[in-house]
């Protein structure tokens, strides 16, 4: 029998498995310090190759965009704007930089979970529903054929969403006894709790009484955040079992989950969901709260909408209060 050498302009899978995740390593999300190389990241490098090794399309799933903060000193209002655009566009042109290296592509599943905790975000669930059907609209409108969304609807139809969120969490949630134990032992579960705690009390913007009241709650409602994000994260491991699971928030190195950095912010933790989008005179942009956006610069108006704020030019001529495109 006569063997023949494969054409060396057809990678070894781990080879391309390591060149593809040497493409997300530049926007890794972690409180880690210093680069890691992509050897450091055994399990995606594993799932990535199986990929590789089918000449199959590379799936990747991101639980996240869940909805905006009902905190208006920190967003534009409840629906998807120049944020949630530029972090789709990122996604969908980093699917097109896999597919130059492994040619059957890249896909990103983005996994909209606000309605699995939905009630303990305080957000209502009409808001949650209107910025996952404006996410699908912007990734159709742009063309953006690497992305789509899967949200609870996919899952369990049109039951009630006080039903499906049961439903999940009956399911696959941990007890409230083992999270808390872990988070007691496990340093990343008490980075994530002490996260999303903040996160809820910033969040919050019209709590009747005191401030350690309100911190009291957001760490009860911060154990249920994490529950329920875990149950989710169980169910979409369910229907994706092979994917690359790719995280929002920040992720050690070597961790199951890759955290992903989707645009520049002050700290890992910021999102376009918890923020605004402004552009520099250099034409980069950056996430930071709305209230700080417009102290920097003038609001840019998209479709009718709040879209992003622009810094004022160099030399500090003042911009009209709102440009409308």
């Amino acid at each position: 029998m006569l063997l023949t050498k494969a054409p060396d302009t057809l990678p070894q899978p781990t080879t391309a498995a390591a060149q593809i995740l040497n493409l997300l390593l530049p926007h890794h999300r972690t409180t880690d310090q210093g680069c890691a190389p992509a050897e450091a990241f055994p399990h995606q490098l594993r799932r990535i190759t199986d990929f590789v090794r089918e000449g199959a399309p590379i799936v990747f799933t991101l639980p996240g965009f869940p909805c905006k903060s009902p905190n208006p000193a920190k967003t534009l209002g409840h629906l998807p704007d120049m944020g949630e655009r530029l972090s789709l566009g990122f996604l969908d042109a980093l699917c097109a930089q896999i597919e130059r290296i492994h040619p059957p592509g890249a896909h990103v599943v983005i996994c909209s979970d606000g309605h699995v905790f939905g009630d303990l975000i305080r957000v209502p669930d009409e808001h949650i529903d209107a910025y996952a059907d404006e996410l699908r609209a912007l990734i159709r409108e742009a063309g953006l054929s690497h992305l789509s969304v899967f949200d609870l609807r996919d899952v369990l139809g049109d039951l009630p969403h006080d039903t499906k969120r049961a439903h999940v969490h009956d399911r696959h949630a941990p007890t409230l006894d083992a999270l808390r134990a872990e988070v007691r032992t496990d340093a990343p579960t008490l980075a994530l709790y002490r996260g999303i705690t903040r996160f809820l009390v910033e969040d919050t913007a019209d709590f009747p009484g005191t401030r350690s009241a309100l911190q009291r709650e957001c760490r009860r409602r911060a154990y249920g955040v994490i529950q329920r994000s875990r149950a989710w994260g169980a169910l979409i491991a369910d229907h994706h079992p092979r994917a690359v699971r790719l995280s929002i928030h920040p992720q050690p190195v070597g961790a199951p989950k890759f955290g992903i950095r989707l645009l520049d912010a002050p700290d890992a933790w910021t999102t376009p969901w918890h923020s605004a989008a402004l552009r520099e005179p250099d034409r980069t942009w950056s996430l930071m709260p709305r209230a700080r956006a417009q102290r920097l610069g003038r609001l840019v108006h998209r479709d009718g909408r709040p879209s992003h704020f622009e810094r004022s030019d160099p030399d500090g001529q003042p911009f009209p209060a709102t440009v409308r495109r």
